[in-house]
C-alpha cells in the first residue's frame, strides 16, 4: 500500500510539474511554481537514482548500504513521497 500510494503521489506531482513547465514555456509560471516545480524535477531525479540501483546485482544488499551512506553524508536519496519522515 505505501508503494501505491508513493506512485500515486508522484504520479500527481510529476503531471502539475509538467504542467508549470508548459505554463513557463509561455511565461505564465511564477517563481513560486518554478521552485515547486524545480524540487519534483529533483525527486524524479532521485527516483530514476535508487532504480537504477536496484538493477544492480545483489540490490538487495546495495541499496541499503547507499541510503545509509547518504544518511550519514546528508544526502537524500529516496523521493520524499517513499519517504517516513514528513517535510
Amino acid at each position: 500500500m505505501r508503494l501505491k500510494r508513493g506512485l500515486e503521489q508522484e504520479g500527481v506531482e510529476t503531471r502539475e510539474m509538467f504542467s508549470i513547465y508548459g505554463r513557463y514555456t509561455k511565461g505564465l509560471a511564477t517563481k513560486e511554481e518554478m521552485v515547486l516545480a524545480n524540487k519534483q524535477f529533483v525527486e524524479i531525479l532521485k527516483g530514476l537514482g535508487v532504480g537504477v540501483l536496484l538493477v544492480l546485482p545483489f540490490a538487495p544488499l546495495t541499496l541499503p548500504f547507499v541510503v545509509k551512506l547518504g544518511q550519514r553524508l546528508g544526502i537524500d536519496i529516496i523521493p520524499s513521497s517513499f519517504s517516513d519522515r514528513e517535510d
